[in-house]
């Protein structure tokens, strides 16, 4: 988007040149998220995710339903010049797997934080795969210092946290540092998750949904060693990008949570945005939904720099909108 001294935004004609092409596009193929590094004012370096073509899927049996095509989840780096991205660059890549997408974050230590997803088996729960994971890596892409699983035989040194379904939404708190993932149950069980080190937060073993025929995916929704959801949603709300507002448009929401919905309870047409309010101590007090009458799946909300949000919906003709305060009525 541009805008000309404060005026109305318009889209820019072209786009940005120099995005890795997706080899023979399909589902959860390309790119996924994007970050700036810290320094991005100086060094001009962006960080994304992309979605690689992996192994070619195995021959189709007769009757059967089409296998699903696997990817290679890889995090990259490039310069943009306000509009090309040059100097592109792979700086860690996954193995092939049914996967999904992916979010990234910059700690406040400047180390990348990255979801990885594993909807269908135990991956999630094998330390030696990258997927179903939260990874921490170094700017370069290299496993960060100090994460749990660096030195354990069989288990990968990038994995920071294990146990996740599929997680599109990431963020740091920008008091705190803390870091927190919007992460999809099956059929109900969507959380937000306080992501701590070497913990296990369940997947698919624990869950607090449903599969998909209506059975339960386990007998309790807690378990020993299980991290319980920070904040859950039953029925479901297929969360997607999460932000903690600090600004000061909006001084009644300031340390507010802010969680993108794709739709209610699997009904079309149902996304919103949740605002979640919390104590000093990050528990929650009270929610309330925003944004319904537009009937559109919310798949992101960032706080720009002028304070106020920004949200883009995720339809055939979807938009970015800007959230700012109502005026004062008129006396």
């Amino acid at each position: 988007l541009h805008a000309t001294g404060g005026g109305t935004p318009t889209l820019e004609v072209q786009p940005v040149a120099g995005v890795p092409v997706v080899e023979s596009p399909y589902r959860n193929s390309g790119l996924h998220d994007l970050a700036l590094h810290p320094d991005f004012a100086r060094n001009q370096l962006v960080y994304f995710t992309f979605n690689k073509a992996g192994s070619p899927p195995p021959a189709q049996a007769a009757g059967a339903a089409p296998p699903r095509r696997e990817s290679r989840v890889a995090l990259m780096r490039a310069r943009f010049d306000g509009r090309a991205l040059t100097a592109v660059e792979e700086l860690f890549i996954g193995e092939s797997y049914n996967t999904s997408g992916s979010r990234i974050a910059f700690g406040r230590d400047g180390t990348v934080y990255m979801t990885t997803g594993a909807p269908f088996d135990e991956a999630a729960q094998d330390p030696a795969s990258i997927y179903g994971k939260v990874l921490r890596l170094s700017e370069t892409g290299r496993p960060a210092q100090g994460n749990p699983f660096a030195g354990r035989a069989g288990a990968r040194a990038e994995v920071f946290s294990l146990g996740h379904r599929d997680h599109l939404g990431l963020t740091v708190h920008p008091v705190s540092g803390a870091v927190f993932n919007a992460e999809h149950g099956p059929n109900g069980g969507d959380e937000v998750n306080l992501i701590l080190p070497g913990r296990n937060y369940g997947w698919p073993r624990v869950s607090f949904g449903r599969n998909y025929d209506g059975s339960k995916v386990s007998e309790s929704p807690v378990a020993e060693g299980i991290e319980p959801p920070h904040l859950l949603w039953v029925p479901s709300i297929a969360p997607t990008g999460l932000t903690f507002y600090d600004g000061e448009r909006f001084p009644a929401w300031k340390g507010n949570l802010f969680v993108g919905s794709g739709r209610r309870g699997e009904i079309p047409g149902t996304g919103g945005l949740e605002r979640v309010v919390m104590n000093e101590k990050m528990e929650e007090l009270r929610r309330e939904t925003l944004l319904t009458d537009l009937h559109q799946r919310i798949r992101d909300v960032r706080q720009g720099p002028d304070g106020l949000l920004y949200v883009i919906t995720d339809e055939d003709d979807g938009a970015l909108l800007r959230i700012s305060p109502a005026p004062l009525p008129a006396r």
